[in-house]
């Protein structure tokens, strides 16, 4: 299992790097943690496996946390224009729903900016994270300037 188990070993794996390190910082892609059954009901497998992602970087959280190595994990609001939304989900008609990589980038700057001794054991939604970076016109991160966007899942 490539969620699960990849995220889990390639930690495992940096953590002895990441000590020599100044500001380190694991960053899974996962979301916060939600328990309604509606997220369990269709996609029992994904479910489980993206949530478990959120509780190894929790997890690696209070275990990292005396060697400041940060770990969190970042989701996104929107469907965000990958293959696998292209492919799997929902054709041209979800792409053009979503956003672009983009905003998941700059999220991503902005947790690893911080600083990793205070900034831990958070699953962050990007939109929240632009917005306490005080960035709230996500306008150009939208495939489809001024269409609809669709939320991902888990949120």
């Amino acid at each position: 299992d490539i969620n699960v188990r990849g995220t889990f070993m390639v930690s495992r794996a940096c953590i002895p790097h990441l000590k020599k390190g100044t500001n380190a910082h694991i960053l899974n892609l996962s979301p916060p943690l939600n328990m309604d059954l509606k997220w369990f009901a269709h996609h029992l497998a994904y479910t489980i496996s993206k949530y478990d992602m959120s509780m190894i970087a929790l997890g690696l959280s209070a275990e990292l946390k005396k060697y400041n190595i940060a770990a969190n994990a970042l989701w996104p609001r929107t469907t965000i224009a990958t293959a696998a939304v292209q492919n799997l989900l929902g054709g041209d008609t979800l792409m053009n729903m979503s956003r672009t990589v983009d905003i998941i980038a700059d999220a991503a700057y902005y947790i690893l900016s911080r600083a990793s001794a205070e900034c831990t054991g958070n699953t962050f939604i990007d939109e929240d994270v632009l917005a306490s970076e005080g960035i709230t016109d996500l306008s150009k991160y939208s495939v489809v300037p001024g269409a609809a966007l669709y939320n991902d899942l888990f949120v």
